[in-house]
């Protein structure tokens, strides 16, 4: 996560209110891990911190060191115990990807991830936490936010403001053309209320994915029904969701789609984790004609390996909206602007007062 908070720490050194308060450039702290032989680490503070308000950020997604979900775990818990030994004052968390909100469900015997992963956070002295679209609603439900808050951050706003700004760009080709021709597509019936989102915000149509899972293996789909009350042959249809892991529901869903002839599919999704056979299966559909374009932000960090074995993919950076919610959580203000609902032709309106 370096270079990521190095943009972070970038965009907060523009803002005016940064240089207002005679903060020092120099506020990024330094953190050392020691791994031993029998493979246990420990994370060293190399900077003053007591009494500071810290933001910490964390990644347990996929990383340039090829480091595991339960090495980046470890290492961060690990890295929480030495700022609290530091004497740090507030604790913030700042995890773009939270891959523990994958584990949500409760039943009699199972173990849930993101509970666990919560609990661990909160009894190590993590004060808050800050997140971008977890997966589930329901995950907010552990939560106790007099122990420890979280900020579930809709980072979904950046995608719609990209996707107007590269494909749509006038008000005219968004009347004319998108609110016509456009089409916005849940993978499965949990992901109506992102899909609807995304059509209420540029005034198109709805189709809901309703898709057949075999529950005793994760991560696959056995088919996939189209629900729709408008037809769908030569439309432009953008799938949308939170994430992508082994895009086994995308896979489908393209196909699915292309075999009921519409005219152009692209995917939206917040998170890109591309678990294996993600990269294959999106270039796989690309080659074929049957996906045009990936658009996705940063919470999981992109190599320019990835890039160039998927063209097509579009990166979103959200450096400078954790830099807003870092500077909003350190005075104490309102992140109710980062909840607004995203409407294209007011964004698309305003634009145009500066040209």
């Amino acid at each position: 996560m370096r270079e990521y908070t190095e943009r972070v720490a970038y965009h907060i050194e523009t803002f005016p209110e940064f240089h207002a308060t005679n903060q020092s450039k120099d506020f990024l702290g330094v953190l050392k891990t020691t791994k031993f032989a029998d493979g246990e680490m420990e994370v060293e503070v190399g900077t003053s911190l007591r009494g500071k308000d810290v933001f910490l950020f964390g990644n347990a997604g996929r990383n340039s060191l090829g480091l595991s979900v339960e090495e980046c775990k470890l290492e961060l818990y690990n890295a929480v115990d030495a700022l609290r030994r530091s004497g740090a004052g507030k604790i913030t968390l700042v995890e773009p990807y939270c891959s523990s909100s994958r584990s949500d469900r409760t039943t009699r015997r199972n173990s849930v991830g993101f509970w666990i992963h919560y609990k661990t956070l909160m009894s190590l002295g993590v004060n808050h936490i800050a997140t971008y679209n977890l997966h589930s609603d329901k995950s907010r439900s552990v939560v106790d936010p007099t122990l420890c808050a979280i900020e579930d951050v809709p980072a979904i706003v950046l995608l719609k403001e990209y996707i107007t700004d590269t494909f749509i760009k006038t008000t005219e080709v968004l009347e004319q053309h998108v609110q016509e021709n456009w089409l916005f597509c849940s993978v499965d019936a949990g992901g109506e209320g992102v899909a609807k989102k995304y059509a209420q915000a540029f005034g198109t149509e709805l189709v809901i994915a309703h898709k057949q899972r075999d529950y005793n293996r994760a991560n696959t789909v056995e088919s996939i029904n189209i629900l729709s009350s408008s037809p769908i042959e030569g439309k432009e249809v953008w799938i949308v969701d939170d994430m992508i892991d082994t895009a086994g529901s995308v896979y489908t869903l393209v196909r699915e789609l292309n075999s009921r002839g519409v005219g152009t599919v692209n995917v939206a999704a917040v998170h890109p984790v591309f678990s294996p056979p993600a990269v294959s299966r999106l270039r796989k559909l690309h080659d074929e004609g049957m996906l045009q374009n990936v658009v996705v932000a940063d919470t999981v960090p992109v190599s320019d390996a990835l890039k160039e074995e998927l063209p097509f993919l579009h990166v979103v950076s959200s450096a400078r909206l954790s830099a807003e919610v870092v500077m909003r959580l350190h005075e104490e203000g309102s992140l109710s602007p980062f909840f607004e609902p995203f409407d294209a032709l007011p964004y698309l309106s305003s634009l145009k007062l500066f040209l």
